[in-house]
Protein backbone atom coordinates (compact mmCIF):
# COMPACT_ATOMS: atom_id res chain seq x y z
CA UNK A 1 0.00 0.00 0.00
CA UNK A 2 1.49 3.09 -0.53
CA UNK A 3 1.27 6.06 1.56
CA UNK A 4 -0.43 9.25 0.86
CA UNK A 5 0.85 12.85 2.05
CA UNK A 6 -1.50 15.34 3.14
CA UNK A 7 -0.67 19.26 3.04
CA UNK A 8 -3.04 20.97 5.05
CA UNK A 9 -2.80 25.26 4.67
CA UNK A 10 -2.51 27.41 7.42
CA UNK A 11 -5.33 28.62 8.94
CA UNK A 12 -3.64 32.05 9.55
CA UNK A 13 -1.15 34.05 7.80
CA UNK A 14 2.66 34.11 8.87
CA UNK A 15 2.95 36.56 11.31
CA UNK A 16 5.58 38.91 8.91
CA UNK A 17 2.47 39.59 7.05
CA UNK A 18 0.09 40.31 10.02
CA UNK A 19 2.76 42.86 11.36
CA UNK A 20 2.86 44.19 7.48
CA UNK A 21 -1.01 44.48 8.04
CA UNK A 22 -1.05 45.84 11.07
CA UNK A 23 1.73 48.64 10.52
CA UNK A 24 -0.62 49.14 7.15
CA UNK A 25 -3.79 49.85 9.82
CA UNK A 26 -1.70 52.11 12.14
CA UNK A 27 -0.22 54.45 9.33
CA UNK A 28 -3.76 55.12 7.55
CA UNK A 29 -5.38 55.76 11.28
CA UNK A 30 -2.35 58.12 11.43
CA UNK A 31 -2.80 59.81 8.51
CA UNK A 32 -6.85 60.28 9.20
CA UNK A 33 -6.23 62.58 12.08
CA UNK A 34 -6.17 66.52 11.30
CA UNK A 35 -2.95 68.26 12.05
CA UNK A 36 -4.68 70.57 13.77
CA UNK A 37 -4.99 68.30 16.62
CA UNK A 38 -2.04 66.95 17.00
CA UNK A 39 -0.75 71.19 17.03
CA UNK A 40 -3.39 71.79 19.65
CA UNK A 41 -2.81 68.89 21.66
CA UNK A 42 1.04 70.04 21.84
CA UNK A 43 0.61 74.08 22.35
CA UNK A 44 -2.04 72.84 25.26
CA UNK A 45 1.04 70.84 26.79
CA UNK A 46 3.36 73.60 26.31
CA UNK A 47 1.26 76.47 27.78
CA UNK A 48 0.86 74.14 31.29
CA UNK A 49 4.56 74.38 31.19
CA UNK A 50 4.55 78.13 31.09
CA UNK A 51 2.22 78.64 33.71
CA UNK A 52 3.84 76.00 36.24
CA UNK A 53 6.84 77.86 35.54
CA UNK A 54 5.56 81.77 36.14
CA UNK A 55 3.47 79.83 39.47
CA UNK A 56 7.24 78.37 40.85
CA UNK A 57 8.80 82.30 40.35
CA UNK A 58 5.68 83.89 41.70
CA UNK A 59 6.07 81.52 44.75
CA UNK A 60 9.63 81.95 45.10
CA UNK A 61 9.67 85.73 44.75
CA UNK A 62 7.12 85.94 47.44
CA UNK A 63 8.71 83.40 49.97
CA UNK A 64 11.87 85.69 49.64
CA UNK A 65 9.62 88.98 50.33
CA UNK A 66 7.87 87.43 53.21
CA UNK A 67 12.19 85.80 54.53
CA UNK A 68 13.15 89.90 53.73
CA UNK A 69 10.37 91.32 55.61
CA UNK A 70 11.18 88.53 58.49
CA UNK A 71 14.94 89.69 58.94
CA UNK A 72 13.93 93.40 59.23
CA UNK A 73 11.66 92.86 61.88
CA UNK A 74 13.61 90.71 63.89
CA UNK A 75 17.02 93.00 63.31
CA UNK A 76 14.56 96.03 64.90
CA UNK A 77 13.45 93.87 67.30
CA UNK A 78 16.81 93.39 68.22
CA UNK A 79 18.03 96.62 68.02
CA UNK A 80 15.22 97.90 70.53
CA UNK A 81 15.53 95.37 73.03
CA UNK A 82 19.35 96.24 73.04
CA UNK A 83 17.98 100.23 73.94
CA UNK A 84 16.67 98.95 77.89
CA UNK A 85 13.15 100.08 78.69
CA UNK A 86 14.49 104.00 79.60
CA UNK A 87 15.81 104.91 76.78
CA UNK A 88 12.30 103.65 74.64
CA UNK A 89 10.21 105.65 72.27
CA UNK A 90 6.32 105.26 72.29
CA UNK A 91 7.32 104.32 68.53
CA UNK A 92 9.75 101.61 70.07
CA UNK A 93 7.14 100.01 72.36
CA UNK A 94 4.23 100.14 69.98
CA UNK A 95 6.83 98.15 67.39
CA UNK A 96 7.67 95.54 69.94
CA UNK A 97 3.70 94.87 71.37
CA UNK A 98 2.78 94.66 67.89
CA UNK A 99 5.93 92.28 66.05
CA UNK A 100 6.56 90.38 69.53
CA UNK A 101 3.79 87.56 68.91
CA UNK A 102 4.99 85.57 72.19
CA UNK A 103 4.82 89.27 74.39
CA UNK A 104 1.78 90.39 72.88
CA UNK A 105 0.33 87.24 73.54
CA UNK A 106 1.37 87.23 77.57
CA UNK A 107 0.63 90.98 77.75
CA UNK A 108 -3.01 89.37 77.03
CA UNK A 109 -3.09 87.02 80.07
CA UNK A 110 -3.96 88.40 83.70
CA UNK A 111 -0.47 88.75 85.73
CA UNK A 112 -1.92 86.21 88.53
CA UNK A 113 -2.60 83.37 85.42
CA UNK A 114 1.52 83.82 83.69
CA UNK A 115 4.02 81.27 83.98
CA UNK A 116 7.14 82.05 85.72
CA UNK A 117 8.90 81.96 82.35
CA UNK A 118 6.52 84.03 80.79
CA UNK A 119 7.37 86.62 83.54
CA UNK A 120 10.98 86.04 82.51
CA UNK A 121 10.44 86.42 78.82
CA UNK A 122 8.37 89.40 79.52
CA UNK A 123 10.57 91.31 81.87
CA UNK A 124 13.27 90.33 79.40
CA UNK A 125 11.71 91.82 76.10
CA UNK A 126 10.62 95.00 77.75
CA UNK A 127 13.77 96.11 79.36
CA UNK A 128 11.78 96.06 82.51
CA UNK A 129 14.35 94.57 85.47
CA UNK A 130 14.44 90.70 85.49
CA UNK A 131 13.86 89.82 88.76
CA UNK A 132 13.17 85.71 87.72
CA UNK A 133 16.12 85.65 86.20
CA UNK A 134 17.84 85.08 90.13
CA UNK A 135 15.16 81.89 90.31
CA UNK A 136 16.25 78.19 89.73
CA UNK A 137 14.10 76.21 87.54
CA UNK A 138 12.90 74.10 90.53
CA UNK A 139 12.03 77.81 92.15
CA UNK A 140 10.10 78.35 89.07
CA UNK A 141 7.91 75.30 88.78
CA UNK A 142 7.09 76.19 92.69
CA UNK A 143 5.94 79.57 91.16
CA UNK A 144 3.76 77.72 88.40
CA UNK A 145 1.68 75.41 91.09
CA UNK A 146 1.01 78.15 93.22
CA UNK A 147 -0.21 79.89 90.27
CA UNK A 148 -2.15 77.02 89.13
CA UNK A 149 -3.64 76.02 92.39
CA UNK A 150 -5.13 79.44 92.70
CA UNK A 151 -2.47 80.73 95.85
CA UNK A 152 -0.97 84.22 94.42
CA UNK A 153 -0.21 85.60 97.77
CA UNK A 154 2.11 82.14 97.93
CA UNK A 155 2.93 83.10 94.15
CA UNK A 156 3.78 86.81 94.86
CA UNK A 157 5.86 85.63 97.89
CA UNK A 158 8.07 83.52 95.88
CA UNK A 159 8.38 87.27 93.44
CA UNK A 160 9.54 88.84 96.01
CA UNK A 161 12.30 86.57 96.99
CA UNK A 162 13.25 87.35 93.59
CA UNK A 163 13.21 90.66 94.17
CA UNK A 164 15.44 90.63 96.98
CA UNK A 165 18.00 88.98 95.01
CA UNK A 166 18.25 91.00 92.37
CA UNK A 167 19.61 93.52 95.33
CA UNK A 168 22.39 91.62 95.58
CA UNK A 169 24.25 88.21 96.95
CA UNK A 170 24.55 89.59 100.49
CA UNK A 171 21.41 90.48 102.62
CA UNK A 172 20.50 90.97 106.38
CA UNK A 173 18.72 88.76 108.34
CA UNK A 174 17.10 88.27 111.99
CA UNK A 175 19.62 89.36 114.87
CA UNK A 176 21.94 91.11 112.61
CA UNK A 177 22.71 87.55 110.87
CA UNK A 178 24.04 88.15 106.97
CA UNK A 179 23.32 85.49 103.88
CA UNK A 180 23.79 84.94 100.48
CA UNK A 181 19.95 85.73 99.30
CA UNK A 182 20.95 84.00 95.61
CA UNK A 183 21.93 80.58 96.96
CA UNK A 184 19.96 80.10 99.94
CA UNK A 185 16.78 78.28 99.27
CA UNK A 186 13.52 78.71 99.30
CA UNK A 187 12.44 77.12 102.33
CA UNK A 188 9.86 78.26 104.94
CA UNK A 189 12.60 77.97 107.72
CA UNK A 190 14.47 80.52 105.11
CA UNK A 191 11.58 82.47 105.10
CA UNK A 192 11.20 82.82 108.49
CA UNK A 193 14.97 83.36 109.39
CA UNK A 194 16.05 85.76 106.39
CA UNK A 195 14.69 86.53 103.62
CA UNK A 196 11.27 87.75 105.60
CA UNK A 197 13.49 90.99 107.14
CA UNK A 198 14.76 92.19 103.87
CA UNK A 199 11.96 93.98 103.02
CA UNK A 200 10.40 96.86 105.39
CA UNK A 201 6.38 97.22 104.34
CA UNK A 202 4.56 98.57 107.60
CA UNK A 203 1.55 97.62 105.79
CA UNK A 204 1.77 94.10 106.44
CA UNK A 205 1.72 93.63 102.63
CA UNK A 206 4.92 92.07 102.18
CA UNK A 207 4.68 90.28 105.48
CA UNK A 208 1.23 88.46 104.99
CA UNK A 209 2.71 87.16 101.43
CA UNK A 210 5.70 85.38 103.20
CA UNK A 211 3.32 83.70 105.65
CA UNK A 212 0.92 82.95 102.78
CA UNK A 213 3.89 80.95 100.89
CA UNK A 214 5.43 79.30 104.09
CA UNK A 215 2.23 77.88 104.75
CA UNK A 216 2.87 76.28 100.67
CA UNK A 217 5.50 75.43 101.64
CA UNK A 218 4.75 73.21 104.58
CA UNK A 219 1.21 72.05 102.84
CA UNK A 220 3.61 71.38 99.56
CA UNK A 221 6.80 69.40 100.72
CA UNK A 222 9.43 69.29 98.40
CA UNK A 223 10.14 65.53 97.88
Amino acid sequence: MSSASFFIPPTQPPISAMAAKLTAQQTRVAASQPQSAVHASSATISQAARDALAASNASSSSSSAAANVDKSVEARLAEIRAKGSVNRSQKDHDFLFANDKRLAEISAKSYNTRTADEIDYMQKATGFVNTFAHLSSAEKALYDKAVASGNTAAAEGIAQIALIRQGGEMAGGANGTTYNSRTTEITAANIEKYFRHNIVDPSGNAESKFQALIQFLQNNPVA
